[in-house]
């Protein structure tokens, strides 16, 4: 069975939105971190204001390996709206998300990503579809902005991998315990 896996950039208060304002540095460890993340992953599951973002983003950019990988990638879009504008592999999630990805997992195929798509990722992590939680901690208090977790049930997670990127970074990696 494919694992969902949810990969955030995360402020220390656990603010995702706008990870730009917080994360002003990215060193090798974390471009190795997230290399090893897609690498594992062909297909991508995303929302809609993440989608229109990222479509008229990364089409045109030269940021490596992501812009390759997120370009190329099958993208599955959580959204009744028509997709505009139009970005090579991508199709709207037909019917319920959670159905549509428990679906998903049950086909061949590697890792289903979650990135950057924060009511996504909060609506995996509850219904239980997510398997895995990858965070970019940065070393950032932000104070306001939707913190990836916000309004989640308790959940029970193993920790898999930590790491300490030299520029103060946190990369963690963990399991969610069913």
């Amino acid at each position: 069975m494919r694992k969902v896996v949810v990969y955030e950039l995360v402020s220390l208060d656990g603010v995702a939105e706008d990870p730009d304002a917080f994360i002003s540095e990215w060193d090798d460890s974390m471009q190795t971190n997230l290399a090893a993340t897609i690498a594992a992953q062909d297909a991508v599951i995303m929302g809609r204001r993440s989608y229109e973002e990222w479509a008229r983003f990364w089409p045109s950019s030269e940021i490596e390996p992501f812009a390759t990988f997120i370009n190329g990638v099958a993208k599955y879009v959580a959204t009744a709206a028509p997709l505009d504008p139009e970005w090579a592999n991508a199709k709207r999630v037909p019917g319920d998300l959670i159905t549509f990805v428990r679906s998903l997992k049950e086909k061949s195929g590697g890792d289903i990503g979650v990135h950057a798509s924060i009511s996504v990722a909060q609506a995996l992590i509850a219904a239980d579809v997510a398997d895995e939680l990858k965070l970019v901690v940065a070393p950032r208090i932000v104070g306001r902005g939707r913190r990836l977790l916000d309004g989640l049930a308790a959940k029970a997670l193993r920790p898999t991998r930590s790491e300490t990127s030299p520029t103060g970074h946190l990369l963690i990696n963990y399991r969610f315990i069913r």
